[in-house]
């Protein structure tokens, strides 16, 4: 599978494209800039395939992926994952993201955007 480098050495990149799955599932819906959405969707919509699975197989998968976040009191975001995003898109075959491209980012003018679950 191609993918975005995004300017960083292999352990950085899946460093930050850990804490940025990780803070969709917690968020729901996080502002990045378009490169890291596009590569964050990828990501994001395969732990939500491995959270409709819901065998003990597929947990430990997400679990490699997803760091071990609270959302609230007594559940992480594996937990939330597994509990509440999984089954709202067992219907759903796919494109559990939407990607929305809003105004440059004040600064340096990086293409922005927000991913959210549908």
């Amino acid at each position: 599978m191609a993918y975005g480098k995004l300017g960083r050495n292999s352990d950085q990149r899946k460093a930050l494209l850990r804490d940025l799955v990780t803070d969709i599932i917690i968020n729901e819906r996080i502002m990045t800039t378009e490169a890291k959405a596009y590569e964050l969707k990828k990501l994001a919509d395969r732990m939500v395939t491995l959270a409709k699975k819901g065998s003990l197989s597929a947990r430990r998968q997400a679990a490699q992926t997803v760091r071990f976040e609270e959302v609230k009191e007594g559940q992480n975001a594996l937990q939330k994952l597994f509990s509440e995003l999984g089954p709202r898109y067992q219907e759903r075959n796919g494109g559990y993201t939407r990607i929305i491209k809003t105004v440059p980012r004040r600064g340096d003018g990086a293409p922005m955007a927000i991913i959210e679950f549908v």
